[in-house]
């Protein structure tokens, strides 16, 4: 990694994540970062404003392969987490029921553990039983992926990336039910009649 690139993701690591709630003392691996938490409102892109989500491919808390690539022309919620953080736990409930909900929309939802101990992510896994995967990102590859585009800015972190693999929709911090709910609907809803043109 060149001296840039490293200069970058150290920003990133720092800009994308210095806020959540958690306890700075159960923060693993997390050095001296404090995220400034988003209010959660989910911000709609309009088709002519998207960009295409960049290639982010990983292995799982469980070990298998992961990648965007693999739920093309599917609806994907991209939610950004870890086990540190406090609304990161409380909004678990709300991705998960979101996520059973649209899954007969042909919706995909893939967590992004970020900057998380492999151990306790697992556990919280375990606990929360979300019903879908999620890239172990201790690095925060996956995050600087985004830089530059639609990059999380606070944890937690939820994307909505349309069927042609753009970015329609970004809600920074713990995202509401309701809000989440719509703005998914509304995205597989245009993509389902895109498609059908």
């Amino acid at each position: 990694m060149s001296a840039k690139s490293r200069a970058l993701a150290i920003v990133l690591a720092v800009t994308v994540l210095a806020g959540c709630a958690g306890s700075q003392g159960a923060q693993p691996q997390s050095g001296d970062t404090r995220f400034v938490a988003g209010d959660g409102t989910v911000r709609m892109f309009a088709a002519s404003e998207r960009q295409a989500a960049p290639a982010i491919s990983g292995e799982t808390l469980e070990g298998t392969p992961a990648s965007l690539a693999a739920h093309r022309g599917k609806v994907v919620v991209l939610n950004f987490w870890a086990s540190w953080c406090a609304p990161c736990r409380s909004e678990a409930p709300v991705l998960k029921d979101v996520a059973a909900k649209t899954r007969p929309r042909g919706v995909e939802f893939l967590g992004v553990d970020f900057k998380d101990d492999r151990a306790q992510a697992l556990a919280f896994q375990r606990t929360q039983k979300p019903g879908y995967p999620s890239l172990f990102d201790q690095p925060g590859k996956v995050a600087l992926a985004f830089h530059g585009m639609v990059n999380p800015a606070a944890i937690p972190s939820t994307l909505v990336i349309d069927r042609q693999g753009r970015v329609a929709a970004r809600a920074l911090g713990e995202v509401r039910y309701s809000d989440l709910l719509d703005a998914v609907t509304k995205v597989a809803d245009e993509s389902t009649a895109v498609g059908t043109r």
